[in-house]
């Protein structure tokens, strides 16, 4: 079972064998987490994500998917760049929400990484409820019993997002926290 913890600060800093990053699908770089992220890990990171783009996603990593590139400077050993959906009142993206948190599992299973930093993923600029986006996150990661990942840390930039994962990890029915 995969332990779960919720912390406030910089996604950036934590020390863990991947941080996810909430991309967007050019993966090449943008505002938010994003950014922090490519302009602290360096170079490198940008660099690989040209080589994926050049590559396997000629036309950008769709929403819901995700992809591993070297983490350059951050204490990380991987980045998992994820894109989330644009939050839509009209249209339901949740299942495409909790697939881009599925993938990165997948990716990190895939890596070997035991400790995984996620974001609160599309609850930035992409407009996503902060507590419906830690309900769908945390529901996903419970369910995914699949996963090698040990341990996942939300990691929260502000004290809104932080009391969303609170709330949501405090719901379950586990008894992780």
């Amino acid at each position: 079972m995969v332990r779960i913890q919720v912390v406030r600060g910089d996604i950036t800093t934590q020390d863990v064998d991947a941080i996810v990053n909430a991309a967007n699908s050019s993966l090449l770089g943008g505002g938010g987490v994003d950014g922090a992220i490519h302009r602290r890990g360096g170079p490198e990171i940008l660099a690989a994500c040209r080589e994926l783009r050049a590559t396997k996603y000629p036309e950008g990593l769709p929403a819901g998917q995700a992809a591993a590139t070297t983490a350059g400077r951050l204490p990380a050993k991987w980045v998992i760049h994820a894109v989330g959906p644009v939050y839509s009142r009209r249209e339901d993206r949740s299942h495409v929400l909790a697939s881009a948190y599925r993938e990165a599992l997948r990716v990190a299973d895939e890596l070997g990484a035991q400790t995984v930093a996620f974001p609160a993923i599309s609850a930035g600029i992409y407009g996503w409820p902060a507590d419906d986006a830690a309900r769908i996150a945390v529901r996903t990661v419970r369910g995914t019993p699949t996963t090698s990942v040990r341990e996942v840390r939300f990691v929260a930039f502000t004290d809104e997002v932080y009391d969303a994962f609170v709330d949501a990890v405090g719901q379950g029915t586990s008894g992780e926290g």
